[in-house]
């Protein structure tokens, strides 16, 4: 028996009360969100968890504790242990995968063939093979001449968005020897299309060869001057010469460029975009008139910057919403290190991995005090909670923009190969002439 979600995220009033929820949940459960390995013991933390969960769970196996951040109850537990995790697991955003052509009727999904799938493991092809359709889909529907892959890694997305869905893709990546294996790879691809297209003696084929751009994005500022220079064919060129050091050249380009009215149409894409990334896109998606669209599928919170004691800057990766900002409700490093708990992983642990698990947190001492297995399952039952709670912050950020804006926030890989796996959706409205 697991809890099912009750909550909507509609509209914005919705979404800010699904978030209020989550945050009136989680204010008595702060120790538990906020453990640190050395105060769990200094502090000896498990003794602020209810004594008679404790003494009930000490005595589960392995598999129920393996078990509790997905919601699954067991029959003999107190009635209290089984309300607090039913109701925690019916505030979580479901993970089971949308039904993608419900949401968006013109998409056409299209298996990746063995020539784009070298290199990739199962999870990256699922990943891209979603996501390049739905990419694709948006990028038709808003007309776009032009698609930015940021974050863009090895380029096994911008590869397939270029040469099996014949887009125009600039990829973008903070590493350069990303940059090489992208272009290395792509010539390769284009060498087998070519033999391809001599065998059926076929002269009509072109390609859309990925441009790469090696550069850390580091601002709004910085992404913007990036989207503005990749709209003009030349300037894309010239910035797929720079080095990772070479920010300050990217910062000092003039920042105008992205909000110039050029009849272009762009779509920002990132595919586990890490960290501040994800929030960047989102907040350049509505500051430059050209980009049309964003499909962003987050992760690393860990590494998100968040306004308060630990970082003075004031454009951070949380909070980004007005409605969570006036919440009040900070997080701090140990929650959004909790964020990137996964329940499904928890879930496909054997019993042996299960207990190496709960070793690789630094705990033996712990569990065989018969004090982590418990401890640290209530508190990863947590982590899609917080998860969910980074989402929809980012999903109402969007959502206070008005009628401007259309989004939408979708699971759209298999759980149980892609964790990571809800995007958010935007597109501009156009104005009604």
């Amino acid at each position: 028996m697991s809890g099912t979600c009750k909550y909507s995220c509609d509209t914005a009033t919705h979404t800010l009360q699904w978030i209020n929820a989550i945050i009136d949940f989680l204010r008595p459960y702060a120790f538990l969100i906020h453990t640190h390995v050395v105060n769990f013991f200094k502090d000896r933390q498990w003794e602020a968890v209810d004594k008679e969960w404790m003494d009930c769970l000490r005595k589960d196996p392995v598999e129920n504790l393996l078990l509790i951040p997905s919601g699954v109850v067991q029959d003999h537990w107190p009635v209290s242990l089984k309300d607090f995790v039913l109701n925690l697991r019916s505030l979580v955003f479901p993970r089971e995968p949308a039904d993608l052509h419900m949401s968006l009727p013109d998409l056409h999904m299209v298996s990746v063939n063995s020539v784009l799938a070298q290199g990739m493991n199962m999870k990256k092809k699922h990943e891209v093979e979603v996501l390049s359709a739905i990419v694709s889909s948006i990028a038709d529907s808003v007309r776009a001449h032009t698609i930015v892959d940021v974050g863009a890694g090895q380029g096994y997305l911008a590869q397939v968005l270029s040469f099996q869905y014949q887009h125009s893709v600039i990829a973008i990546d903070a590493c350069s020897h990303h940059g090489r294996v992208t272009d290395a790879r792509a010539e390769r691809i284009k060498k087998h299309y070519a033999a391809q297209m001599r065998k059926s003696k076929s002269g009509n084929w072109s390609f859309n060869v990925p441009k790469t751009i090696t550069c850390r994005v580091i601002s709004i500022d910085m992404l913007k001057t990036l989207i503005g220079m990749s709209l003009h064919k030349g300037d894309a060129e010239h910035l797929g010469l720079f080095k990772e050091d070479n920010a300050k050249l990217i910062d000092e380009e003039p920042k105008s460029q992205c909000v110039a009215n050029s009849g272009t149409s762009l779509v920002l894409a990132g595919l586990h975009a890490c960290g501040d990334l994800s929030v960047t896109m989102l907040k350049a998606f509505l500051e430059c008139k050209d980009v049309k669209a964003v499909v962003s599928i987050g992760c690393c919170y860990n590494l998100l910057s968040e306004e308060g004691a630990d970082n003075i800057e004031t454009h951070c990766g949380f909070p980004m919403s007005s409605g969570v900002k006036s919440a009040g409700f900070p997080l701090g490093k140990s929650s959004r290190d909790l964020a990137c708990q996964s329940a499904e992983r928890w879930k496909s642990l054997e019993k042996d991995d299960g207990l190496h698990n709960f070793e690789l947190h630094s705990f033996r001492a712990a569990f065989q005090l018969e004090l982590i297995g418990p401890y640290w399952s209530l508190r990863a039952a947590l982590g899609p909670l917080l998860e969910t709670f980074l989402l929809l912050d980012r999903l109402l950020f969007l959502q206070e923009q008005g009628h401007s804006v259309e989004v939408m926030m979708l699971p759209i890989f298999d759980p149980d190969v892609s964790p990571r796996n809800v995007a958010i959706i935007a597109r501009k409205n156009l104005p009604q002439i």
